[in-house]
């Protein structure tokens, strides 16, 4: 069986749409399959229309969150819920093409473990956010060996990748990147983004922003290790100037150079202060780690559960 594990915030209008043009492709495949709705906390009627989608379609299931958590604490309710031999996350809103899918699951009868679908195009992104997520891949890439050229959450698993995914301790999660980061036998597809079927995007530029900082810092110590290169460029810097300092000093030469050493100053401090600053980001990572808090807390479910929890 495929489980198609559907992330949800605030999308009661593509709700049903998603549910029926899913449950038909399958359908008309041959495909046995379970659609898991996760409502991640929405403040308008998503949980009802999962609830409708449910009562029209056996195998539609629902998990509500109790507040909001986040998409990764959606997609990982999403996994340990999860009955299939195989399961395929995608967007609500249908910018992945579901149409696709088919093509994936055949891919990992024919042995693939992790069957990636990749952005060919970006579909109507503005620039400032294509050079963003371009940037931010090439920083991911670099700093922890990953590559996430045109990644996407739109992929199939195989049960083993699954569990590999269910077993990580870690309550900071980057779905995209731990994907990649378990191994296994993977195949790729590509894609071209659609436009959304009905409502507006939950990303904003400060959000996005955000998740970028978030998920560099849980997953590479890159930010550490600049600091410790920028200490480096510092202090040569200033075994040149006090060399220079001394040499003008014995010959005479030395001026007052208060301008200068006001600057040095501000410079110094606002490196020392961006310092701190990464130290206490990954302190406060370490922290929300050590608290064991759970990634999800679900509050209600719908249809008929054949996953491990409740």
């Amino acid at each position: 069986m495929l489980s198609v594990i559907i992330p949800s915030f605030n999308e009661h209008e593509n709700i049903r749409r998603t549910a029926g043009t899913i449950a038909a492709i399958l359908r008309n495949e041959n495909i046995d399959y379970e659609l898991i709705f996760v409502d991640d906390g929405s403040h308008d009627e998503t949980w009802k229309e999962i609830t409708d989608a449910s009562l029209f379609d056996p195998n539609v299931r629902g998990i509500g969150f109790s507040r909001n958590f986040g998409k990764e604490g959606a997609i990982f309710a999403g996994l340990k819920n999860a009955a299939g031999d195989c399961a395929v996350v995608i967007d609500c809103d249908l910018q992945h093409p579901p149409e696709l899918i088919p093509q994936m699951y055949r891919l990992w009868q024919g042995g693939a473990e992790v069957v990636e679908a990749v952005k060919a195009s970006r579909g109507k992104e503005g620039l400032f956010h294509k050079l963003f997520a371009k940037s931010f891949y090439k920083l991911m890439k670099s700093s922890s060996g990953i590559n996430l050229d045109g990644a996407s959450d739109f992929k199939l698993m195989d049960r083993k990748v699954i569990n590999a995914l269910n077993e990580l301790p870690e309550r900071i999660t980057f779905f995209r990147a731990l994907s990649s980061w378990v191994g296994f036998t993977t195949e790729r597809v590509e894609f071209d983004v659609q436009p959304r079927a009905a409502g507006k995007s939950k990303f904003s530029m400060k959000s996005l922003f955000r998740f970028a900082v978030n998920n560099i810092t849980s997953f590479t110590n890159l930010p550490i290790h600049l600091i410790t290169w920028v200490g480096v460029l510092f202090g040569v810097l200033a075994l040149i100037l006090g060399i220079q300092t001394l040499v003008k000093y014995f010959c005479g030469t030395a001026a007052e150079g208060f301008s200068t050493v006001i600057l040095l100053i501000l410079i110094t401090g606002a490196c020392v202060m961006v310092g701190i600053g990464v130290i206490g980001y990954y302190l406060s990572k370490i922290y929300e780690e050590i608290k064991q808090r759970p990634r999800y807390i679900i509050s209600r479910t719908t249809g008929k559960s054949g996953g491990k929890e409740a």
